[in-house]
């Protein structure tokens, strides 16, 4: 085989990496002393048949490239069998990542429902009891740890569930249930369906394409509609319901005079200990026999927004500020699980004092100090693994990190529970005054802002233009995931951010309370906004499933298997999803038309890729209107609302300030 020839070394400034002038900041510091996940996007060049779904590698006779006038491998296998398979295996793997996700928080439910772990408590009754409703338990009279654990025993038989359906279903509209059993997707159990996935894209079993993606939304469904919406519910039951509170967000959260951990992963019973153990009283006087002033906690990835959400810690950065994070020189420990976790990590520390450490048996990485976290002694693990980080300390050189902004301030802990209360409080909470703005034209549409960072875009770059064209047309946003603290960097998630929004949506935010970009949590989170999306179905007044909403999903940087999973169950839900970058099945038209147009005819909902972000975000104005006009609602009007009465009321106090006479009169409306 003749050498491949390099590419032209291309040059990129930090400023066409990232949008985020701290990770600039950190990147031109790195220059030539440490490479990174931005270096190698340029270095490396992807391949450009496997980026089409061109290549297929499932025999020993390939791998063969359908690619110019092959449209056929060795085994007669088509372009269209090669996309969908390799499609498949893709949300298959992203499936099961989110479902063990929440089968480890099954297994964590049970262990303290049956007295074998320390640490953890039952900390939202009400939800033990909303999800023993959801499973058909009965709970009412019963000791709180009896349901819990009947909650963990029915969670787990989910898993290994081979016939029947899925006990979740049963939460979609009636209308969505019955779409589902008629097409034959609804998933049966959650182990099964993933398997099935990969039997059927074995050599020589399913070859149709249209048959290998009805298994595919099967298989995503287990983890939306199953392994997510458990892992969501639990992790409530166990930490607490979130409820809105403040914090910061980047690099500038590390403080220089105290031991830095940064929290990396996504499984939050190791982070919610580390938390614990962070403000234990003996180790804080530890950390300051050592010369710190204190402890301070940070997250990144999803971890990051699991004790955000619940705790206000700040959030260092997302999916590609990892590398970062160590390379500011004032981290003691990044403390990772499993899943979004660059192996370059231990790389990157070698320039540093910095010690990765992992903590499960099932994500070791060459190089890492590996502490493995017990979860039958989980607060002792913890602190030993806070304990290894003060110790080092007194091993930090020189730290150069980036000062905070007055816009990284943010808000957050919006669970569907909190946004349901504040629209009518304890008693009358519901969805009918956010239906009643979008049906009133006050609210466009509503919209999923979700996912990854891709190092083969600017980082944020996409997700934040989208938010801010979105806004200022009157379309809500809620957020998750990486794309969530992408928006918090740039200050979207405070309520002042309502400026930038149109006068409709700005009027809906005053009288709520809330930003116009709305963050509801991590990426198994995006099972909140299913549940979202339901109440507003069965509320009324908004057709009678997801499918009828002016609503779509969008995920601009996505990067890993799991956004293409959640893409599909979304799908499968009735929605239309939008990602942001090049379709990974575009060697196959069929397939690309498949998952477009056959899911949206059959589902409501389909997918498509669109790296245009312009032309992206124009098709979601032409979604949302297309569901307006369907559901017989006012033509969309942004001139129909005036100022808000919020912005009369500034201009008022700013007359007066000025001198002026208070004359409601005089204000320009």
């Amino acid at each position: 085989m003749p050498e491949e020839k390099p590419d032209k070394k291309v040059e990129k400034k930090p400023t066409d990496m990232s949008i985020d002038t701290a990770v600039c900041e950190v990147l031109s510091n790195c220059e030539g002393v440490v490479e990174t996940a931005f270096d190698r996007a340029i270095s490396i060049r992807p391949c450009p048949i496997g980026a089409e779904g061109a290549c297929c590698k499932h025999c020993a006779m390939g791998p063969c490239r359908l690619v110019a006038k092959t449209t056929r491998g060795v085994c007669g296998a088509t372009r269209a069998t090669v996309a969908a398979r390799n499609f498949a295996r893709a949300v298959a793997a992203g499936a099961a990542a989110h479902s063990d996700h929440g089968r480890g928080m099954a297994f964590a439910l049970l262990a303290v429902a049956k007295g074998e772990t320390e640490g953890f408590r039952i900390r939202d009754e009400a939800k033990v009891h909303a999800v023993a409703g959801y499973m058909g338990i009965k709970s009412e009279g019963r000791p709180i740890m009896d349901v819990a654990r009947e909650i963990a025993e029915t969670a787990l038989g989910e898993f290994g569930k081979q016939t029947g359906e899925l006990i979740y279903l049963k939460r979609a509209t009636p209308a969505r249930q019955e779409l589902w059993r008629k097409e034959k997707i609804a998933p049966r159990g959650i182990d099964r369906e993933v398997v099935e996935v990969m039997h059927r894209t074995h050599m020589g079993v399913d070859q149709d394409a249209e048959n290998i993606l009805d298994q595919t939304l099967r298989a995503s469904m287990t983890d939306g509609w199953g392994g997510s919406m458990l892992a969501t519910d639990i992790t409530d039951i166990l930490f607490g319901t979130p409820t809105p509170l403040q914090s910061q967000v980047n690099l500038g959260v590390l403080k220089d005079d105290e031991v830095n951990l940064v929290v990396h992963g996504h499984e939050p019973t190791l982070s919610e200990m580390i938390v614990a153990a962070s403000t234990d009283p003996e180790l804080l006087e530890y950390a300051k026999s050592k010369g710190a002033n204190g402890i301070n906690l940070a997250g990144i990835c999803c971890t990051a927004n699991e004790v955000l959400m619940r705790h206000g810690i700040p959030p260092a950065g997302n999916f590609l500020s990892q590398e970062l994070a160590i390379a500011t020189g004032a981290v003691e420990a990044m403390i990772v699980d499993v899943q979004c976790i660059m192996q370059s990590l231990a790389e990157v520390a070698t320039h540093f004092h910095t010690k990765v450490i992992t903590t499960s048996p099932k994500a070791k990485i060459e190089g890492a100090t590996h502490m493995e976290y017990d979860e039958h002694h989980a607060y002792q693990s913890a602190k030993d693994i806070v304990r290894v980080a003060i110790d080092n300390y007194p091993n930090r050189g020189a730290a150069k990190i980036p000062g905070p902004k007055p816009d990284e301030a943010l808000i957050a802990g919006f669970s569907h529970e909190y946004i349901r209360y504040m629209q009518g409080g304890l008693y009358r909470g519901s969805f009918r005054p956010l239906n009643d703005a979008v049906a009133a034209g006050r609210i466009r549409g509503l919209a999923g802002v979700v996912g990854c960072n891709n190092a083969r875009v600017a980082q944020d770059a996409p997700t934040v233009q989208i938010i801010r064209e979105l806004i200022k047309n009157d379309v809500l946003v809620v957020v998750t995931g990486c794309a969530a603290t992408g928006a918090a960097k740039y200050g979207y998630l405070q309520p002042e951010f309502m400026d930038h929004a149109g006068a409709g949506l700005r009027e809906v935010c005053e009288a709520i309370g809330i930003p116009p970009v709305v963050h509801v949590g991590s990426c198994v989170d995006n099972s909140r906004i299913l549940t979202i999306l339901t109440e507003c179905a069965t509320e009324g007044g908004l057709g009678d499933d997801i499918s009828d909403l002016p609503a779509v999903g969008i995920c601009p940087e996505y990067m890993s298997e799991k956004a293409l999973s959640i893409g599909s169950y979304f799908a499968a839900s009735g929605a239309y999803v939008l990602f942001g970058l090049p379709s990974p099945v575009s060697n196959s038209p069929e397939v690309v038309d498949l998952i477009q147009n056959g899911w949206n005819a059959r589902f409501g909902g389909g997918i498509e890729f669109e790296p245009d972000i312009d032309a992206l975000i124009a098709k979601v104005f032409t979604r949302i209107d297309a569901k307006r006009e369907a559901l017989g609602l006012a033509e969309y009007d942004a001139a129909r609302f005036g100022e808000s009465g919020d912005r009369q009321m500034e201009e008022m106090l700013e007359t007066l300030d000025k001198g002026g006479s208070l004359n409601v009169y005089s204000v320009s409306r």
